[in-house]
């Protein structure tokens, strides 16, 4: 099946995942094939997605392409008539087989049985994850995640989350831009950003972003990172545990810089 007739409210859950992988994937062979049409080098292109040499090198000479398949089931044709004939009311796999015949399903009765199994199961399973209250932690995660990967049951909590408390969809509209603007470096939108930010849920994080905009306008703009000062202090910290806390200073510098 072409990516573009996949339909992602007809796929099982592990196919969902697949797909979803499959997206990601796309998404960075097409920034790497923008990246590469526009005169970056491949050490450039390495340094700003982190993705491995060999694998840019692949994709920037058309190597590697993507292939998302889907099984094909003699139900598939018929899933689009099954799923409206459950939210109809129909629940009886006999009578939806019957059903399914008459407009010219030829597949057996224990397919659509089962279908009506992991269905039944399936709404089960949702049914008790809604009448249990999530945690705050889950919350937060789950306001945070991107909408697309959201399973079922936690797009219907987030939907009357949002319903019931309107400011926790804005600040999660904020944190979808804050994200977005950094991801893409949009500099352009940091001031309309920041003044958004400060009469919402989260005003806090507003102000502390307006108090260091200059080191946050940087962050955006220059390809500068410290990754590699981060790393050394782990390192540091890392040696020193080793050393149970016996850690002084000629010892440190004989471990870490070694010999003068």
């Amino acid at each position: 099946m072409r990516p573009s007739t996949v339909k992602p409210d007809l796929l099982t859950r592990a196919e969902r995942i697949q797909y979803e992988g499959y997206l990601r994937r796309e998404e960075v062979n097409k920034a790497i094939t923008a990246m590469k049409d526009e005169g970056f080098s491949l050490k450039e292109i390495v340094r700003r997605t982190g993705i491995s040499r060999g694998t840019v090198r692949k994709i920037a000479r058309g190597i590697q392409n993507d292939v998302f398949r889907v099984r094909e089931i003699s139900l598939d044709a018929y899933l689009p008539i099954l799923d409206a004939l459950w939210i109809e009311g129909c629940h009886n796999g006999a009578e939806l087989w019957r059903r399914l015949q008459a407009r010219g399903f030829r597949g057996s009765l224990r397919v659509v049985t089962e279908w009506t199994t992991r269905r039944r199961r399936a709404d089960r399973l949702c049914l008790t994850d809604l009448q249990r209250v999530p945690s705050a932690r889950k919350i937060t995660r789950m306001m945070t995640t991107n909408r697309n990967n959201l399973t079922r049951t936690d797009a219907v909590i987030v939907a009357n989350i949002e319903k019931s408390v309107p400011a926790l969809a804005t600040a999660r509209t904020l944190l979808d831009r804050f994200q977005t603007m950094i991801r893409k470096r949009s500099i352009s939108d940091l001031s309309p950003w920041v003044s958004d930010a400060k009469s919402s849920l989260i005003a806090s994080f507003g102000n502390g972003v307006s108090k260091d905009i200059d080191a946050i306008r940087n962050a955006i703009e220059q390809p500068w990172s410290s990754g590699q000062v981060e790393g050394q202090i782990n390192k540091l910290k890392m040696v020193k545990r080793q050393m149970n806390g016996r850690a002084k200073i000629d010892l440190l510098q004989a471990r870490l810089v070694g010999p003068s």
